[in-house]
């Protein structure tokens, strides 16, 4: 199981945090506000208030041993700086962080972080990308010039293995993730659909009406099939 620190708890990183611990990653949250420790402490493994520029405490939870730690604080760039500086004293290895603006962006990569994210960049690439295409869920940017993608599996995908699809070879662009829906049965004998995740997709795992994708890739191979799904044409 991937195991990832949130550090700072405002609407961008509870929601980073909740959308993991929901799709069964484990979840360390932190931050120096107790009520907002309180408010997500239901919902990940574990919650932690405390100063995220206090070297000791980071030490303390051996944060160099989760698989990477999102620095969700942005406004406070003063903070954000010294907390990234203390992290990668400490061994972090992958940090994503949110910025305020390109020189705190720049400011990050020379300390060693080397994926950050601009709110208001990304929410516009999401909101113009989403009316493109009905099928597109979420769209991100990442500063490697990457692109993630949540996508809905256009009908020409369906009934088709990854093999087949052939997406790396083809366009450059892995999938990294498969969101599908499970039928299961109740206690009570009443059918319930659960949504789980298929976080290691194989060639030979077919794709299937309804399926989401999570897809990444270099930026203008990801625009160039989100154009291709919206006007269904070159698919796969």
């Amino acid at each position: 199981m991937a195991r990832y620190a949130v550090i700072g708890l405002g609407r961008f990183g509870m929601t980073v945090a909740t959308i993991l611990a929901e799709n069964g990653m484990e979840v360390l949250a932190i931050d120096k506000k107790q009520e907002l420790v309180d408010q997500i402490s239901s919902k990940v493994a574990q919650a932690v208030c405390t100063d995220s520029t206090d070297e000791n405490s980071l030490r303390d939870m051996n944060l160099n041993e989760v698989d990477a730690v999102i620095m969700a604080i942005g406004s406070n760039i003063q903070e954000s700086i010294l907390s990234c500086a203390i992290l990668k004293k400490i061994g972090v290895g992958i940090i994503y962080a949110k910025i305020e603006n390109h020189l705190h962006g720049r400011i990050l990569e020379l300390i060693g972080v080397k994926r950050t994210i601009l709110p208001e960049e990304t929410v516009g690439s999401q909101l113009a990308n989403t009316l493109i295409s009905k099928n597109i869920l979420e769209y991100y940017n990442l500063t490697s010039g990457h692109v993630v993608l949540e996508l809905v599996a256009p009908l020409e995908f369906v009934g088709k293995s990854l093999q087949e699809l052939a997406l790396p070879t083809g366009r450059g662009i892995n999938v990294i993730a498969i969101k599908y829906n499970y039928l299961t049965v109740t206690d009570e004998g009443k059918n319930k659909v659960e949504q789980r995740l298929n976080d290691m997709p194989g060639a030979n795992d077919v794709i299937n009406e309804g399926d989401v994708m999570m897809l990444m890739g270099r930026k203008n191979a990801i625009d160039s099939l989100i154009r291709d799904v919206a006007n269904k044409r070159d698919l796969p």
